[in-house]
């Protein structure tokens, strides 16, 4: 039975290394044959085509909800500002609109805390306030965005000042007194 199974293997080694043979007739017909022909040559075959699969984007049997919570603990906000711009002067608002900008969009979950002059005026989704009204002087705004977890993703802040001149300012000159009669 060995024997057998040596020749098989033998037989199948043999046939998948067989040679072609090819031999152009006078009319330009081709006859091929697994035999050597007179006037024929052997025909070079070129290796077959392949496929080779990219690698998997997953590393090395990390499932894909493993991958999630690794992107997701380290999430970061790629933009995260605030207006009025640092330094910015305002002159003579009845109100201050005052608006967080975020790139990516705010997530689901995500809780937006927004603070004017130290005071919380905002703990959601809000990404925007209006103070109302805008006294004169040095105002300070910042917002902390923290994930599910109380992880902070963003923070921004920003100083402005309100410009609000008085009937006296600058220096006002009194009315000239009515010519007399």
């Amino acid at each position: 039975m060995p024997i057998a199974i040596f020749l098989g293997a033998l037989l199948a080694a043999s046939a998948a290394s067989a040679t072609t043979y090819v031999r152009v007739e006078k009319d330009g017909s081709k006859t091929y044959s697994d035999r050597p022909i007179p006037g024929g040559q052997p025909v070079e075959l070129e290796p077959a085509q392949t496929y080779s699969a990219p690698p998997s984007p997953v590393s090395s049997g990390t499932s894909n909800e493993s991958q999630l919570v690794r992107d997701m603990d380290s999430f970061r906000y790629e933009s995260c500002e605030i207006t009025p711009k640092n330094d910015e002067m305002i002159t003579n608002p009845q109100s201050v609109n005052i608006q967080v900008d975020l790139r990516p969009v705010l997530r689901v979950g995500d809780v937006v805390t927004l603070t004017v002059d130290g005071v919380s005026v905002s703990k959601s989704a809000a990404l925007s306030y209006t103070m109302s009204p805008a006294y004169r002087g040095q105002h300070s705004v910042g917002v902390q965005v923290n994930d599910l977890y109380g992880r902070s993703v963003c923070s921004a802040s920003s100083t402005f000042n309100v410009f609000q001149p008085g009937l006296n300012s600058p220096a006002r000159r009194p009315a000239p007194p009515p010519p007399k009669k």
